[in-house]
Formats: C-alpha cells, sequence, structure tokens
C-alpha cells in the first residue's frame, strides 16, 4: 500500500507541474503577442494565413526571414530610406510569426517557396529581388528554381544552400522527431527552459557581434517565447534535413542572378560549405564575403543595406522603372526607424 500511495503521490505532483507548466507558457505567450502585436496585414493562401507588411513604391524587395525568426528580423535594416526607390514587402514565413501553418502541411521548402510564390501573385509583384536570410535563403532558392518566372533575381545572406550534417548548436533542442513529444515540450518545457538559456542562445547566434539590447522587440525575438514557435522550428529543421540534398543538386539550373553575403565569423552556418560552394554548382551566383556572424541584417545594417542597394541596381525593373501611385501602404513597426 506504501508504494501505491507514493506512486500516486508522484503522479499527482507530476500532473500539477506540467499544469503549472503549461500555465506559465500559455500567460508567456500572451505576454510575447501583446509586446509584439502583428505589424501587417494577412493573406489567405493555400489554406494558411500568411502575416506581411507591404509598403513604399518601385520595383519589389521581398524579404524572407530564417529559422525560429520572423519579419521583424529585418527591422534594423533601413527599410524607410529603402521604401523611398522600392516596394518593400516583409512576410513572416508559414508557421513562423504570425503566420499560419497547420498539421496538413509538413513545412516541406518547396511548400513554402509555393506559398510566397502565391504571395507574389497576390500582390501583384512584377519579378521582385528576392532577399532570404538564413533558412530562408533555401527557401529562395526553391522559389526561384520552381517558379522562376516569379523572381528576378536572389540576394542570400548568410543563406542555409547544402545539406548538413549536425544541426547548428543552438538549435539542437528543436531537433525532435516524435510530433507528440515535439508538442508536449512546446507546451511545457521549452518556454521556460529557452527563457533561462535566452542569452547564452543569442550570443551563440549573433557571435562574434553583439545582439542589440532591443532585439527581443524591435527584432521580435520575444515572439520566440511561443509553444507553436518552437513546434514550427523543429518542423522547419526536419524538413530542411529532408529537402536540401535534392534542393543542392538543382542549382545548375538556376536561370536569375543570385547574390549571397557571408560573414567570415558566422558559428551558425560555415562560409565554406554554404557560402563558396554555390557559385561553384551555378555560374549564376557569386559570393561577397565580409567581417561578421551570422546575423548581418541586424548587426550590419548599413553594409547589408548598400549591399541589398548595389543588387537592386543591376536588375533591369530598376533601370525600367516607372513611378506607380496605386501601390496599397501600410503603417508598419516592423521598419520600427523612428524608435
Amino acid at each position: 500500500m506504501l508504494i501505491v500511495y507514493l506512486l500516486a503521490c508522484l503522479v499527482i505532483a507530476f500532473a500539477a507541474v506540467v499544469i503549472v507548466l503549461m500555465r506559465f507558457t500559455r500567460r508567456v505567450a500572451r505576454r510575447a503577442e501583446a509586446a509584439v502585436p502583428p505589424d501587417g496585414q494577412f493573406l489567405d493562401i493555400d489554406g494558411e494565413q500568411l502575416h506581411y507588411v507591404d509598403f513604399g513604391h518601385g520595383p519589389a524587395i521581398v524579404f524572407i526571414h530564417g529559422l525560429c525568426g520572423q519579419l521583424r528580423n529585418f527591422a534594423y535594416l533601413p527599410l524607410e530610406a529603402l521604401a523611398r526607390t522600392h516596394r518593400v514587402v516583409l512576410v513572416d514565413r508559414p508557421g513562423s510569426g504570425y503566420s499560419t501553418r497547420g498539421p496538413q502541411h509538413d513545412a516541406a521548402i518547396a511548400w513554402q517557396a509555393k506559398v510566397v510564390a502565391q504571395l507574389i501573385d497576390a500582390l501583384t509583384l512584377d519579378r521582385p529581388l528576392v532577399v532570404g536570410h538564413s533558412l530562408g535563403g533555401a527557401v529562395s532558392l526553391a522559389l526561384a528554381l520552381d517558379h522562376p518566372q516569379r523572381v528576378g533575381a536572389l540576394a542570400l545572406i548568410a543563406p542555409l544552400t547544402q545539406p548538413v550534417s549536425e544541426v547548428p548548436a543552438a538549435f539542437r533542442a528543436l531537433a525532435i522527431r516524435s510530433a507528440w513529444w515535439r508538442r508536449w515540450v512546446g507546451r511545457t518545457l521549452a518556454v521556460p527552459i529557452g527563457m533561462m538559456t535566452g542569452r547564452t542562445t543569442l550570443a551563440y547566434v549573433f557571435g562574434p557581434e553583439q545582439a542589440p539590447e532591443d532585439f527581443l522587440i524591435r527584432g521580435g525575438g520575444v515572439l520566440g517565447y511561443r509553444p507553436g514557435n518552437f513546434e514550427s522550428g523543429s518542423v522547419d529543421i526536419l524538413a530542411a534535413e529532408r529537402d536540401m540534398t535534392g534542393l543542392a543538386a538543382r542549382y545548375g539550373d538556376l536561370t536569375v542572378p543570385v547574390d549571397v553575403l557571408y560573414g567570415r565569423s558566422d558559428r551558425v552556418l560555415d562560409y565554406r560549405q554554404q557560402g563558396e560552394t554555390l557559385p561553384v554548382a551555378s555560374p549564376r551566383a557569386q559570393l561577397m564575403l565580409v567581417d561578421g556572424g551570422h546575423m548581418l541584417p541586424v548587426t550590419q545594417p548599413e553594409l547589408t543595406a548598400q549591399w541589398l542597394r548595389e543588387v537592386a541596381a543591376r536588375m533591369p525593373s530598376a533601370q525600367n522603372y516607372r513611378p506607380r501611385h496605386d501601390v496599397t501602404t501600410v503603417s508598419t513597426h516592423a521598419a520600427n526607424d523612428a524608435a
């Protein structure tokens, strides 16, 4: 009887801890969303709600963020200045930020690229320059290969271009193959552990550069403290593991110019494996190396923006552009230049 009693006490204690963790996770998620609400508007694409920001006039530039990120990751770039000469579109990848991704979609890189292609069509963008950071670079490459008529050129910042044999240290906790276990961890342990290890994770991802003090709000980092973000990031890692070998084998078929910007001290992705291999695989690609880490749009926004301007200036749309006055614009906190 004593053993049964003790086991019952352990079960009750465990259940109580789980309930506390779940309530704590929900409370943190609500506070995160209150601190960083949606910046733009939503489109219904392929059964999902896609959150995006659209402002400015001129040839279009579409920004696609990386793993566990969201569109505010580009907020340190001088977006308002860029919007004086370009139409700027920032999008939360499906399952990230405020974009949804239902269980019927498994985060395949080709599917994510298809969603971006449909966004380009819905917004009537004319062969935009597509900017992809990190995992967003892989999505951008798939977009250019599967939907070349939708893309004018690619500008890839620290992109994932090749399969990786080992998940980067900062993201290993996401590599959970069991859907049940992934949901359980996301709703109980992921948020409190993420909050305890957040500074260490940011130091690794940004290193050797420093993460700005306001990244949690201005950069949208606080939205990572939500169970859905953990679950989506985990599925993204599994999709990349599955899809990158096939994607990398197709780079010789690229038909659009591809410019790549990489930091020599990137700790998340090795520029030699991920950057230098792309120009070898495709004559359309060229690589620019700079001193810096993985988060160049945040740590070196002026350098990154100048590189983007130079890439955009080489596009025919920049030379043939005539000002339009019918482009819908929205106010956006994502630019955040007034902060």
